[in-house]
């Protein structure tokens, strides 16, 4: 039995009765393999200055600086989760991370026991959600205090102003309990249950983990709990079934039912969708032989498996005027649909809209009057003073715009900081946030540090005193996090964070005694990749009296995981939103911008800003790539082999990931990869949990695991950890690129690539270069129709359902 995922090539991804890449396989969905040869062919095209890209490449020559209808072309796999596999059963730094952030969602669960409304969802639950549910509903009869549910005391209230010098020491992390792997007797007993069936042994630890103590007796009485594991098809599943049972199995049995039930709804939550329609489910359900769908979903939601949710449809303008006229149809039922989700999403979905609420409907805290704020907008121009104006007294904003539009939020975050907000930032991985912290800096030198410095706390170039601290803000864009080098490390003044390491508080402000994040202003870019539980994480995060402010490009790729939660926020229009009017520069910037709303147009590139290669096969996409990163760019661009980045639209096919990074790797840092694979000096991304990947490169190894460095952090590897979270990194997939930039981009498009195009992939991908792109083109006319006709996947959600109510007066 294989575990290898299956890919998505001409199925759309989360749609039930498809199967998709699980969020642990650190892969996007393979490209199909394409017949193709070896280009023998040393011949490769130069980008000379008479030239201006690769000729001769088929016989055709590369239209230098111009993408023009005709130029279109096909791409063909679907891009995934481009996370590392999560290994299962084993202690790691991811798994320490995890774990933190699990004491943060323990916390968030005490504190929302004083909320008002009850969860209604999962009237037949049992277990740990049963007693959650339970808790909450005695303490909102007034049967138990919350005290006493959560034996937690009340917290204190928060000071009613920021005194940086003596603010609280940040709460670390509550300590937890090392999970130790499943006890060998336990895996020794799943083994001996997965031979009998006819399983890989090798399975064992993953089910062991999965199904807990009493793994082998689950495993034994219900055989598809195998679907539990990541990678298991349902195929797989049925067949271990009939060898364990025998002819006492069957398409009907109730066990099967439910367990593809849940499977179903995880594929759908590794596609996007927080939940399914009814109708998608059951008809799913019947694709794969369940002669009784209904049945079985319903067995699953009787169990706690899953929750079901009744949904009031929007009434048409007419219908609601003419009942607002005449009141005749109060009586009358509105219409629904019937949703069924996984738990853990749809509670992190109502909690977000809770927090999205609470900092809606409260009003922030008058940190600065208002004439403070006013006179810091009308320091600034445009939708730069737009921003501030909202900001100021508005507890959340959403901000939209492309590359150049950052440099509003970073006045923003300079003005709060010198009217004595604790101000920070967060993105979502470390070359953004190492960016944004310079372009912070650029920021507050132009403005002149007008302002007293004593009322600059930690502000970019401002000598204020608690800044220089760097006990009290740990890992602060490059602070005190463990094991980083200090000469790598940026500024610790630039209040600037990674989000994972904001919430697991490996940086920023750290929390304060009430578990808050310990500031009055929060900026999340590149908001468009948080999913829900990540947003639900933060927004509950956030103090009382704060303010956040959520920043993105909104044509960008969505999250990896599953929701969409700033495009949700941009419709639902509960708050400001500030659209920037700052074009990005450039004919790379003419070319993005066009894209966004459709238009693949010509454009001038003088500068060989843009570079155009046609090709006829994979082998021949594969040789002229690897000349553009070794030779062409090099030299006529002048941007050297380890700051261009290739991108590719899978990790498998004649022309995915794994071809290229062998190919590159070969030309740029030969060696027998006597590290799991890996020498000193190679390119790599870390992949440390689902949906996060990290450049980076190859310092060494020893007993201790595989040594990285990645954006000037110092990260360790356990030798068991590095096949599952560890790849080669000269050629990433666009979801592994999306909130990073390179000075040069080289974007392959294979001729096998068609179906994995659309019009997001396309923006994510070229916009990941500064000065440079190079496109790699043998996809021919399926790439204006991707930009032209093919938008994102529409995602099922429920959060604009559950924000409609709550928020008042929006």
């Amino acid at each position: 039995m294989s575990t290898e995922p299956e890919t998505t090539e001409n199925a759309e991804p989360g749609t039930p009765g498809t199967e998709v890449t699980p969020a642990g396989g650190a892969e996007e969905a393979d490209t199909g393999q394409a017949p193709g040869t070896e280009s023998g062919d040393g011949d490769a095209g130069e980008m000379s200055e008479a030239e201006g890209g690769d000729a001769g490449a088929g016989g055709s020559d590369g239209d230098a600086g111009q993408v023009s209808a005709a130029e279109g072309g096909d791409t063909g796999s679907e891009p995934g989760t481009g996370g590392g596999d999560a290994g299962v059963g084993q202690v790691s730094e991811a798994e320490a991370e995890l774990r933190a952030q699990q004491v943060e969602r323990e916390r968030i669960e005490q504190r929302k026991a004083e909320k008002k409304a009850p969860i209604e969802s999962g009237t037949r639950l049992r277990g740990k959600a049963a007693d959650l549910l339970a808790a909450v509903r005695a303490v909102e009869s007034g049967e138990k205090p919350a005290a006493t549910v959560f034996e937690e005391p009340r917290p204190a209230p928060r000071r009613p102003a920021p005194e940086p010098e003596r603010r609280p020491q940040p709460v670390a992390p509550e300590p937890v309990a090392a999970s130790a792997a499943p006890a060998p007797e336990t895996v020794q007993a799943v083994r001996q249950v997965l031979g009998e069936g006819g399983a890989p042994e090798a399975l064992a630890p993953q089910v062991a983990a999965a199904l807990g103590e009493r793994a082998a007796e689950q495993l034994r009485a219900d055989p598809w709990q195998l679907l539990r594991v990541v990678g298991v098809r349902p195929e797989q599943a049925d067949g271990f079934a009939r060898a364990l049972l025998g002819t006492g199995c069957g398409p009907d049995d109730e066990r099967r039912g439910r367990a593809l039930t849940g499977w179903l709804l995880e594929q759908a939550a590794l596609a996007g969708h927080t939940a399914l329609e009814m109708p998608a489910l059951l008809a799913a359900l019947a694709q794969r032989g369940v002669p009784e769908p209904d049945a079985a979903v319903q067995g699953a939601i009787a169990e706690g498996e899953a929750l079901v949710f009744q949904d009031a449809l929007e009434e048409e303008a007419g219908t609601a005027a003419r009942s607002d006229e005449d009141g005749a149809e109060e009586d009358e039922e509105r219409p629904v649909r019937v949703l069924v989700g996984l738990e853990r999403y749809a509670l992190a979905e109502e909690s977000l809209a809770d927090g999205l609420a609470r900092l809606v409907n409260s009003a922030p805290k008058q940190d600065g009057s208002a004439a403070d704020w006013e006179r810091a907008a009308a320091a600034a121009q445009g939708s730069t003073a737009d921003l501030i104006r909202a900001v100021a007294g508005q507890g959340l904003v959403l901000h939209t715009g492309g590359e150049a539009s950052l440099a509003e939020p970073a006045a923003l975050l300079n003005a709060a900081r010198s009217l004595g907000l604790r101000a920070w930032a967060a993105t979502h991985g470390p070359i953004g946030r190492n960016r944004f912290a310079a372009l912070l800096g650029q920021a507050g030198r132009s403005a002149g540090e007008a302002a007293d410095p004593s009322r600059q706390p930690g502000a970019a170039g401002g000598p204020a005193g608690e800044a220089a601290d760097a006990s009290r803000q740990p890992g602060a864009a490059g602070g005190d996090a463990p094991g980083r080098p200090a000469a790598d490390a940026p500024d610790i003044s630039v209040p600037v964070a990674t989000v994972s390491g904001l919430l697991a508080g490996l940086e920023g402000p750290g929390r304060d005694a009430d578990g808050a994040l310990d500031l009055d202003l929060l900026v999340v870019l590149d908001a468009p990749q948080l999913d829900v539980e990540t947003a639900a994480l933060l927004t509950e995060s956030m103090p009382d009296g704060a303010r956040l402010v959520l920043a993105g490009d909104p044509a960008v790729l969505w999250s990896v995981g599953p929701g969409r939660v700033f495009a949700d926020l941009l419709a639902a229009r509960i708050c400001p939103q500030v659209a920037s009017r700052r074009p990005d520069p450039g004919p790379l910037g003419e070319l993005v911008s066009g894209i966004g709303v459709g238009e693949l147009n010509k454009v001038e590139a003088p500068g060989k800003e843009l570079v155009i290669v046609p090709v006829r096969d994979a082998g021949e996409a594969v040789h002229r790539a690897v000349q553009l990163v070794v030779d062409s760019v090099p030299r006529a661009i002048g941007v050297p082999a380890e700051e261009t980045q290739v991108i590719t639209p899978g990790h498998g096919g004649a022309v995915g990931t794994r071809v290229l990074n062998a190919a590159l790797k070969e030309r740029l840092n030969p060696g027998p990869g006597r590290f799991g694979g890996f020498d000193p000096g190679d390119r790599i991304v870390h992949s440390p949990v689902p949906g996060r990947a990290m450049p980076g490169r190859v310092v060494t190894a020893d007993a201790e695991g595989l040594h990285l460095s990645c954006e000037g952090e110092t990260v360790v590897v356990p030798k068991e950890r590095v096949e599952q979270s560890v790849r080669h990194g000269w050629a990433l997939t666009a979801h592994q690129a999306v909130g990073s930039r390179w000075p040069a981009v080289v974007v392959v498009l294979p001729g096998d690539a068609a179906q994995a195009l659309s019009r997001p992939w396309v923006y994510t991908a070229f916009g990941r270069a500064d000065r440079h792109l190079s496109v790699v083109h043998g996809v021919e006319q399926a790439l204006p129709r991707a930009v032209a006709e093919v938008p994102a996947k529409p995602r099922t959600t429920r959060l604009p359902v559950l924000l409609a109510p709550q928020v008042s007066g929006a």
